[in-house]
């Protein structure tokens, strides 16, 4: 059986507070009440100020590996990384963004439609060279 994770945030500021990592194996899926009932962080706190979002297992395993950091985006309710600028030597101030897996998919179909237009705008100018002459 494979378990995605389930990340639990400060609804506040978007703060990470516990991250259930995903599994697999012979494993059993917990409830939300038993994670609250298994961290002090959680069970330390009043139920209203925090929420959690799942992840597939799998989703974003990439972004995971590369970040240097990660929260959740209090207004869109999505999940920003920080990812270590590898020109700078010297660790600097997180910066969240889109996961780069998004990112990466939105530029493949940006390109996509963009060759497809092309290829479009090359068969009509081939049409009205062809029938121009």
């Amino acid at each position: 059986m494979e378990v995605g994770r389930r990340i639990y945030y400060d609804k506040s500021t978007g703060n990470i507070l516990i991250d259930t990592q995903e599994i697999y194996g012979f494993v059993t899926k917990t409830t939300v009440d038993h994670d609250i009932n298994s961290y002090k962080e959680l069970s330390d706190r009043n139920r209203e100020s925090f929420d959690f979002i799942e992840l597939e297992y799998g989703e974003y395993r990439q972004d995971f590996t590369e970040c240097n950091g990660y929260r959740i985006n209090t207004e869109t309710l999505e999940l920003e990384f920080s990812y270590p600028d590898p020109n700078e030597p010297e660790p600097q101030e997180p910066v969240y963004v889109q996961p780069l897996t998004e990112q990466v998919t939105e530029l493949k179909t940006q390109i996509e439609q963009e060759n497809t237009d092309t290829q479009l705008a090359i068969a009509e100018l081939a049409e009205l060279v062809v029938g121009g002459e």
